[in-house]
């Protein structure tokens, strides 16, 4: 895939998160991938492959909020394998806090699936609002 696919690919999850549809995510997360916090920081880490991605990571995560969790891209920008994502997450949880988040994800594509996800957010709003999922 070219840079031109692998930014494409990314506008269509986003698209499709923004519309409240968050399998978009984790139908393209290739089998071997891993996903990084960095920082030092309660939730900084890998989960890897997918399976521990969504197991130990996402669904957990996803199950703390009520309602769909939507996330708007506000920029991408690509250049080779990877491709960079500003976005805002608009959420409330089950403990009824309002969850306004801004991300930046680092993506890094292989074969059309997403490797790896770096992701970079807000660490304040996550550690007073959500609970880390066990690993």
């Amino acid at each position: 895939m070219n840079t031109v696919e692998n930014k494409k690919i990314i506008r269509t999850v986003f698209e499709r998160l923004a519309a409240g549809d968050g399998r978009a995510l984790t139908d393209a997360l290739a089998e071997d991938c891993r996903w990084t916090f960095p920082g030092q920081w309660s939730w900084a880490g890998t989960w890897e492959p997918k399976t521990a991605v969504l197991h130990g990571l996402l669904r957990p995560l996803m199950a703390q909020f009520a309602g769909a969790y939507r996330i708007e891209a506000e920029w991408v920008l690509a250049e080779a394998d990877r491709v960079v994502v500003q976005a805002r997450g608009h959420g409330v949880t089950t403990a009824d806090a309002v969850y306004e988040q801004t991300y930046c994800f680092i993506f890094t594509m292989a074969d059309g699936r997403i490797a790896e996800v770096v992701e970079h957010c807000d660490t304040a709003l996550v550690e007073r609002v959500l609970v880390r999922p066990l690993t």
